[in-house]
């Protein structure tokens, strides 16, 4: 049996081909998606997608995941600044999980550098673009 990942995009991630390109990429959010699900095909594992523009409805969705998936690759977007509920839920929801940002936001502004899901993650990529869902997805393999 494959092992079965839960990637969970946060807020805007659904706007992605609106955001500036030099930032996040030339990918629009279904491409984004097909190109990790090759990925995760390529790792044998088995993914479920899920995206929210709300803070409320990612959180339950981390409390359901333990149901369906062995592992969580996130990329919160601006939640993964602030929103301390996620941090929460993703204790919660017991799974081992990998953080992933398209671009480097350790080398962004000042606000972008704290992660609330520091401690909670059994690791974090950024700034490799669509190829760090590759990264994130072996290392979140291996964690599993």
């Amino acid at each position: 049996m494959k092992d079965r990942v839960a990637v969970m995009h946060g807020v805007n991630l659904d706007m992605l081909e609106r955001r500036p390109s030099d930032v996040y990429g030339e990918l629009s959010f279904p491409q984004l998606e097909r190109q990790i699900g090759k990925f995760a095909q390529e790792l044998g594992l088995e993914t479920r997608f899920f995206q929210s523009n709300f803070e409320g409805e990612f959180v339950e969705e981390l409390h359901r995941a333990a149901d369906y998936a062995d592992g969580l690759l996130l990329n919160p977007g601006a939640w993964t600044h602030y929103a301390w509920a996620l941090r929460d839920a993703l204790e919660i929801a017991g799974l081992p999980a990998v953080e992933v940002h398209l671009s480097d936001i350790s080398a962004r502004e000042e606000w972008r550098q704290l992660s609330v899901l520091e401690g909670v993650v059994v690791g974090r990529v950024k700034g490799q673009g669509v190829d760090g869902y590759h990264s994130a997805l072996q290392m979140l393999k291996e964690a599993m």
